[in-house]
């Protein structure tokens, strides 16, 4: 006979299930892991120091500053569990910082957020996770995880607002198989109401909004301090070859761009093109940034091939929306995105996360980076 299965969808007692909660000092992980402990599962706090913040850093809207670390310690001792902090500062800048610096100065638009979970947060505290012998971790995204037959599968939030789907993308099978996201089911509210009722002292804490080691959103002092030497002068040109300007460097330019060309022209100018070869910027009309066709690299697939044969959905940036298309694989690990229609400002370095709808919402069946 089977035994029931326990809220996380294993066999097991929750007092004797063993989990690791990722605690981050949100407001989000702290009420997962509170959760947890209030459904009686074996609970383990665990927290990274992930970059050397200056003072000037710790008090904005960060993730994993120094005051973070405080407040995942004052919400494990308040919840009565075990709190370890481990410092991966080298991993940190060896994965994410110094990739997110090359990746600018190839004229890409990188995603540190997806490489830290690729790297240090999956990766590393998958492992930390199972020399602990815990049967599951746990953490405070807002993705919705549905576990069956052994085997999970990744949804979207139905709090669309705050689904993490498009981050989590790379996320290997064996790793869904061992992740759990209890917040996948909740709107932010609700979540932010059982803080206030677990007495948490970070329920009104505000969500972290920048990249945490980009200080108010200031990527290119990020790139100044580690590249200095990146920083060079190079020409701005229009559809037709004509250097129309000149820029500071190409990594203060993104696709899509529209403040800061500083070349006036009579019609708006936009980003069109970076050619990081040439250090230079193409720029042109708003009606030259719609593509329809989006060449991959670099494919995690979480689903069986068989499910990109139909027309399915793709999100090409993080805030974008879904998008119906036609995604055909290539034999070097990388695909073909045919958009129905043109969408503006498609970045190289940014991730393209496919989707399908069944009844239990819109499943996650992998992606890529874009390539061009």
């Amino acid at each position: 006979m089977n035994k029931e299965l326990n809220s996380i969808g294993l066999n097991k007692k929750p007092s004797d299930t063993k989990i690791v909660v990722a605690m981050s000092g949100g407001v989000d992980s702290s009420t997962v892991a509170g959760m947890m402990k209030k459904d009686g599962y074996n609970v383990v706090g665990i927290t990274l120091k992930l970059y050397d913040d200056g003072k000037e850093v710790a008090a904005s809207k960060q993730c994993c500053s120094g005051q973070d670390i405080m407040d995942a310690k004052r919400v494990a001792n308040k919840l009565d569990i075990e709190h370890k902090i481990l410092y991966y500062q080298n991993k940190f800048k060896q994965g994410v910082i110094d990739n997110f610096v090359e990746s600018y100065l190839k004229g890409e638009t990188p995603i540190p957020c997806v490489q830290c979970n690729q790297t240090v947060k999956f990766k590393d505290l998958f492992e930390v996770s199972k020399d602990l012998k815990a049967d599951a971790l746990i953490t405070g995204h807002y993705v919705k995880s549905i576990t069956s037959n052994n085997s999970t599968n990744m949804y979207r939030a139905i709090d669309e607002n705050r689904d993490q789907s498009y981050f989590l993308f790379n996320t290997t099978r064996e790793q869904l198989d061992y992740l759990r996201f209890p917040l996948g089911g909740l709107l932010k509210d609700e979540t932010r109401n059982i803080a206030k009722k677990l007495d948490l002292n970070v329920a009104d804490k505000p969500d972290s909004q920048d990249i945490c080691f980009v200080p108010n959103g200031d990527y290119a002092s990020v790139i100044q301090k580690f590249r200095p030497d990146s920083f060079q002068k190079g020409n701005i040109k229009n559809l037709d070859g004509k250097v129309i300007g000149v820029h500071d460097g190409i990594i203060n330019f993104t696709i899509g761009q529209r403040k800061g060309i500083k070349v006036s022209d009579k019609d708006p100018l936009y980003v069109i093109k970076i050619n990081s070869e040439k250090n230079e910027i193409i720029v042109g009309p708003k009606e030259h940034l719609g593509k329809r066709k989006i060449i991959l690299k670099n494919i995690n697939l979480l689903a069986d091939k068989k499910e990109l044969d139909s027309n399915i959905f793709v999100k090409v940036r993080s805030t974008g929306k879904l998008l119906e298309a036609k995604v055909n694989l290539s034999d070097q690990n990388g695909a073909t995105v045919d958009l129905k229609d043109s969408e503006d400002g498609i970045s190289p370095g940014q991730a393209c996360v496919f989707y399908n709808k069944d009844n239990l919402g819109f499943k996650v069946l992998g992606g890529g980076w874009i390539k061009e």
